[in-house]
């Protein structure tokens, strides 16, 4: 056949010397219809597929399967600019690798037309054109969330997501435990002045963080500083750091921790002799340093792994609502090191 014409399942049918239904079953067939046609048959319907690149019509597959075999993927903050790149780019790897197993296509909804707030329901919102939703972001629409935790659409938030009217389907990381495990590392090495920078909330990721530090420091140890915003000046964070007595500074940007740590270079201080640097594992902000931080690993990757297989069971199925928190695992690296002997003593 020839021309922009396109090929349609009677053209298929008609090439193959087979019915229309047959080629039917063979696109869309379930293994017990399948099991009725002949494999010779199968064979030469797929065989007429291939060599004329024919593709089942999408809206077509919806009417016969009600399924369009796309999932979207929407961000509440725009995941392809550098100074993203760190954050979503492992999530977006993970979603693409266990979409492309499970057969389905991949749509990325951007919120159009709302200018620079994203919203999921905005006027003229395409979202059925997906089957389903992953949702990911620093923070979610609470608004939006109850609206779709109360409706029928399948859809699954990459991070822990609570406060929707009703549960959330979720996978995200166990930043509680994560953070806990790295408290209790530095105290181990006798750190008692801790210090914390960065917001204890709203954001669930943030309150978790923030949650595991508060319970690993119940019990003799004394936070002395607490910084309650991040991208503060470095200098300015130093100054209350040394100021505090802190031995032990845990940061929630990696940005935040890479510039305290030049700018105490700077000053001849050195990390971890003078204090101990530790990340807890968050890097929005883009940056790099010669220095392995301890931190713990966040398994963004197989997040959106898993949280794209747990979409495909509830757009294909009747599928529980399914809440699961991956380990978050210690990283050794180079910043945490003893407290200093007499960590009174003053630091210049």
């Amino acid at each position: 056949m020839t021309g922009s014409k396109r090929l349609t399942q009677h053209d298929i049918a008609k090439l193959a010397g087979v019915s229309q239904a047959t080629v039917s079953l063979v696109l869309n067939g379930a293994s017990a219809a399948l099991a009725r046609i002949p494999p010779e048959t199968r064979e030469r319907v797929q065989h007429v597929i291939r060599t004329t690149g024919y593709v089942a019509d999408p809206i077509a597959r919806r009417m016969a399967k009600g399924l369009n075999r796309i999932l979207g993927v929407f961000t509440y903050e725009p995941a392809f600019p550098s100074e993203q790149a760190d954050f979503f780019t492992p999530f977006l790897l993970g979603i693409e690798e266990e979409a492309q197993a499970q057969k389905y296509d991949l749509l990325l909804l951007t919120g159009a037309g709302v200018g620079r707030e994203r919203k999921i329901f905005a006027d003229g919102n395409r979202l059925r054109i997906a089957d389903g939703c992953l949702v990911l972001g620093r923070e979610f629409d609470r608004a939006e969330l109850k609206r779709l935790v109360s409706g029928d659409y399948p859809f699954v938030a990459i991070g822990r997501r609570e406060d929707a009217g009703g549960p959330v389907p979720y996978v995200g990381g166990d930043y509680t435990n994560g953070t806990r495990t790295l408290v209790e590392k530095a105290r181990a090495l006798g750190h008692e002045k801790l210090a914390y920078v960065g917001p204890s909330g709203s954001a669930e990721s943030v309150a978790d963080r923030w949650r595991g530090f508060a319970d690993a420091t119940t019990a003799g140890a004394e936070l002395v500083l607490h910084v309650d915003e991040v991208g503060r000046p470095a200098g300015e964070t130093l100054d209350v750091i040394v100021a505090s007595g802190a031995t032990a500074v845990f940061f929630i940007e990696l940005a935040d921790a890479v510039r305290v740590e030049a700018a105490a270079r700077k000053r001849g201080l050195s990390v971890p002799e003078d204090f101990s640097a530790i990340v807890l594992g968050s890097h929005v902000r883009a940056e790099r340093s010669h220095v392995q931080f301890t931190a713990f690993d966040i398994p963004r990757e197989e997040m959106g792994r898993q949280a794209t297989a747990m979409l495909v069971r509830r757009i294909e199925g009747a599928a529980p609502i399914e809440q699961i928190l991956l380990t978050c695992e210690p990283v050794e690296g180079e910043t945490l090191g003893p407290a200093p002997f007499g960590s009174a003593k003053k630091r210049t």
